[in-house]
């Protein structure tokens, strides 16, 4: 299917060119009281991201002198077209809840010098409020936010001597979608693609997480390759916001 990276692509329901984001933005400092905190918003996918600050670490980790970034992860009984039970109430997580939590820490610790955070443990809190496809890259590039910002506060104060964060980290979706690669899907395409793939990239292009699945039939290099240029594009376009939203 024709596509041009910088003229509209008409098979997308938003309108929006194969290389486009979402509308972003970034709302930093917007809970009253955590350390750190991002309300994130990739068009109609809203995730409020929170960073707390614990002065200890997880059994296994102490005495060793090195810190935790670890995430929690759920959904709003309304954040989606029909009403979801909390999981609380079902006593337990999903295997998905489980799965994306995992990957918004492991994306994390990727960038953070856990020595040099000391013995202390910061836990991200990401409660998506309105869903419309991507959640989990959102929460990972509004974290990077409530992380940065937390972890000043542990700066400003002298409570660590040097910087923690070593990159950037931030995530986007890419799919194949009418036979044509696109940026960063929205649930009307995530929901009908041939195939799609979540990137967690550093801010220097480093690979940290991906995952690409098909929906029907197998899908060639070729394709997961311009699947990669699209994410790279985006990935440093979520940077230079993040490097805006922290100032």
């Amino acid at each position: 299917m024709p596509q041009s990276p910088s003229g509209a692509f008409a098979g997308r329901p938003s309108g929006r060119a194969v290389d486009d984001l979402r509308a972003v933005r970034f709302e930093p400092g917007f809970a009253k009281h955590a350390e750190g905190s991002c309300l994130i918003r990739f068009g109609d996918t809203h995730v409020l991201c929170t960073a707390s600050i614990e002065d200890r670490v997880p059994p296994w980790l102490k005495g060793g002198g090195k810190g935790w970034v670890t995430a929690e992860y759920g959904m709003l009984p309304r954040s989606t077209h029909t009403r979801t039970d909390r999981e609380a109430a079902r006593g337990k997580q999903s295997g998905r809840t489980q799965e994306i939590q995992r990957l918004i820490g492991r994306s994390l610790r990727a960038v953070t010098d856990l020595a040099l955070l000391g013995e202390r443990q910061i836990r991200i809190d990401c409660d998506v409020i309105q869903a419309d496809g991507g959640t989990r890259t959102a929460a990972i590039t509004g974290s990077w936010v409530a992380l940065h910002q937390a972890l000043s506060t542990l700066l400003r104060f002298g409570a660590v001597k040097t910087m923690p964060l070593t990159d950037h980290v931030a995530a986007i979706s890419c799919g194949l979608y009418k036979g044509a690669a696109v940026l960063d899907l929205d649930y009307a395409e995530d929901s009908t693609c041939d195939a799609d793939a979540n990137f967690v990239l550093t801010g220097r292009g480093g690979i940290v997480e991906i995952q690409a699945t098909a929906e029907a039939d197998p899908f060639e290099e070729a394709s997961f390759d311009s699947l990669l240029r699209l994410a790279r594009k985006g990935v440093s376009e979520l940077v230079d916001m993040q490097k805006e939203a922290v100032g």
